[in-house]
């Protein structure tokens, strides 16, 4: 009796299997190369962060560094600004002092008296105070204990080669504080602004309302005037009183109405005769 060999297709089977292992293998390589292209492709990988979180930490990096360089400007304040000076002519004069970050100048208020001429010439673009910020603190306060009290100087033809300089370092003040600060100084302008507009709108309603009612009462008038002028033309008219007949009250006599004791309940009750 014949039997086939029982090791020739078990080694035939192990032979196909590892050859469909080493295929699923490679395809399985393929696979995830073509996921890492993609991926690749688009910028982001599992293994690092999102992008938002990327822009969040890129926005705290930009914000520590601004705040670094906040920590080393400072910030000197002009409590006069003399006329005829703008913050170009400011900043060139400054400027040969140190490096100079931002400037702002205060406009005068235009509700206040003029005294001099050269001030009124001046009106349009005249500076009550202001602020100039230093690239660098130690520099800003130099610049203030130096010029404080000296003359401007410059050109002798300049208009305010004689003024002199009223300038102060304010230490532990930020651009960021006068920001606020005037943001609040709008906000309470613009309130009140508000508050002055209400109540001249209810002055106004009030106004429009009594005009109204003149105007009614004029115009009765008028109308009562045209009718007394047209009775007056068509001659006195009498005026008409219509009397009404009216029955008379009764009138009701007391001393009837009350009813009396005859004389024979009177006589049994006290017993006469």
């Amino acid at each position: 009796m014949y039997t086939s060999p029982p090791d020739e297709p078990n080694c035939v089977k192990s032979k196909s299997k590892k050859k469909n292992k080493k295929t699923t293998e490679v395809a399985e390589e393929e696979e995830n190369a073509e996921n890492d292209a993609e991926v690749v492709a688009t910028g982001t990988c599992l293994n690092e962060p999102n992008g938002s979180e990327s822009k969040l930490k890129d926005k705290k990096k930009r914000l520590l560094k601004k705040a670094e360089k906040a920590d080393k400007q400072g910030v000197c304040y002009l409590s006069r600004i003399p006329p005829h000076m703008d913050h170009v002519k400011l900043r060139h004069i400054l400027s040969q002092f140190g490096d100079i970050q931002r400037i702002f100048l205060a406009p005068e208020d235009s509700s206040a008296p003029v005294s001099t001429k050269r001030s009124r010439s001046a009106r349009d673009q005249a500076y009550s105070e202001g602020w100039v910020e230093f690239k660098n603190k130690s520099i800003a306060k130099r610049v203030a204990n130096m010029l404080n009290g000296e003359q401007i100087g410059g050109k002798k033809r300049s208009s305010f080669y004689y003024d002199l300089w009223n300038i102060k370092y304010l230490s532990k003040f930020k651009w960021d504080d006068l920001t606020e600060e005037l943001a609040l100084k709008k906000a309470i302008r613009e309130q009140k602004i508000a508050l002055e507009l209400s109540a001249a709108k209810r002055e106004r309603d009030l106004y429009l309302s009594k005009v109204d009612k003149s105007r009614a009462l004029n115009a009765i008038e008028e109308r009562l005037k045209k009718k007394q002028k047209i009775q007056q033309d068509s001659g006195q008219v009498a005026k008409v009183i219509r009397h009404f007949p009216q029955t008379k009250p009764i009138t009701v006599n007391t001393k009837e109405s009350k009813p009396g004791l005859s004389d024979d309940v009177l006589d049994a009750v006290f017993g006469g005769s």
